[in-house]
């Protein structure tokens, strides 16, 4: 092998931590998904909408609330800001344009993104990323003590914001349920909670969902704004994220470069107080009958925190674990789910939105919450019988392949 050909062999290898993470949230984020694909949704933010039933659909939320719900989709955050890291060394280590290949990039995501949010599934996060991906590559060269301080000082800004508004929609709450409350007061509360930003609404929307594919498309087009309000209301979490995954990135642990203690220390720092926090905010939830406003709090405000200790627990909790069984064939096959994640992320929205909507085999609001884990099992399971054999045979996933021939201009190589 030639020198050159040595250095490019280098440049694309692989990290396996950041693919099999990668591959871990991707599967962690369709265990909360299948909620938006199978269920209104109002469901996705309180079990009191929908499909809580029966006592194992309860346990299913608890199991999804405390574990999953916001850190795998925290963990991908993390992973899309060190894997931007990545590309842009390669870029420069190439004698390329980091900004436009990074550019580019993020302007076909946008697009996918679009694409992905008009005509298959209201839930996108690309189109976000993409935003938020421009923003933070702003920040590329800060160092990552720099880039950690300012993502949290983002984050507790965008924390006081969502505590100022929904901290102040629960002191309403209180202060119009008791007993002696101001009879205008509990007017207005009464009112608030029949608005069309508190009424759950299912009935329109298990219509909507079981019906064609035109009404279904043209909702959402209805709906255009839907995309970059959620960049609006997501940017103060995702973009610390992914500056935060950008340091980690940087300094090497991303890549599982640092001691084993050093990883041991921020497991222990991040999962046993994070877990008892989230802990906390579930069976406050139960205690409220999971009442809608306390569940927004919840979802907006108080659980931001350990969301975030959580995402960071599980980033060094699976750094320990790949690098201790990173031979294991099933790892292997994990990392190849992440190489592959934007394909089985498209994938599986296509699948389900058939399986569940109207315009395919209409099962939109049949089961409860224990009842959608099958689904979710065998959607895993086939996102790890397929990524592997195609990644023996091809350089790219499917979508990867499209997103890359696109972000640069010509067709790239694809079969090994």
């Amino acid at each position: 092998m030639t020198i050159q050909g040595a250095i490019m062999q280098s440049l694309e290898q692989r990290h396996i931590s950041l693919d099999a993470m990668r591959g871990f949230a991707v599967m962690g984020i369709l265990a909360m998904n299948i909620i938006g694909f199978a269920m209104p949704e109002w469901a996705y933010v309180t079990p009191a909408a929908y499909g809580t039933d029966t006592l194992a659909d309860k346990m299913a939320w608890a199991f999804s609330f405390v574990f999953i719900d916001g850190k795998m989709r925290g963990l991908f955050s993390l992973l899309f800001g060190a894997s931007m890291m990545l590309i842009i060394d390669r870029a420069e280590a190439k004698g390329e344009s980091a900004a436009q290949v990074h550019y580019r990039r993020m302007a076909w995501l946008a697009l996918f993104g679009l694409a992905h949010y008009f005509f298959i599934w209201f839930g996108d996060i690309l189109f976000l990323y993409a935003i938020i991906g421009m923003i933070a590559f702003r920040f590329r060269n800060w160092s990552p003590e720099r880039l950690i301080k300012v993502a949290l000082i983002i984050f507790a800004v965008g924390l006081t914001l969502w505590g100022l508004q929904f901290g102040g929609l629960q002191l309403f709450q209180y202060f119009a349920t008791q007993p002696d409350a101001n009879a205008d007061m509990a007017r207005q509360f009464r009112a608030l909670l029949a608005s069309a930003d508190l009424a759950f609404n299912i009935a329109p929307d298990l219509a909507l969902h079981r019906g064609s594919y035109v009404a279904i498309t043209m909702d959402k087009i209805n709906e255009w704004s839907t995309p970059l309000i959620l960049v609006v209301q997501s940017a103060s979490e995702t973009l610390p994220l992914m500056m935060i995954g950008m340091a980690m990135q940087k300094s090497g642990f991303m890549t599982g470069a640092w001691d084993a203690p050093d990883y041991q220390r921020w497991v222990k720092r991040m999962l046993p107080v994070g877990l008892l926090l989230t802990l906390v905010l579930a069976v406050w939830m139960v205690a409220v009958d999971f009442d809608q406003i306390t569940a927004l709090a919840v979802f907006y405000f108080w659980g931001g925190v350990p969301r975030m200790m959580l995402t960071i627990g599980y980033a060094a909790l699976l750094i320990l674990l790949i690098g201790r069984y990173h031979s294991y064939p099933m790892l292997s096959r994990v990392a190849a789910a992440g190489r592959a994640a934007f394909s089985n992320y498209l994938g599986t929205s296509i699948v389900m939105t058939t399986i569940f909507y109207g315009y395919g085999f209409g099962l939109f609001g049949d089961f409860g919450r224990a009842g959608l884990w099958p689904f979710v099992l065998v959607a895993w399971a086939i996102m790890l019988l397929w990524s592997k054999p195609w990644l023996m045979q091809f350089h790219y996933g499917p979508l990867e392949y499209l997103w890359r021939s696109l972000a640069r201009g010509k067709i790239q190589a694809m079969r090994r």
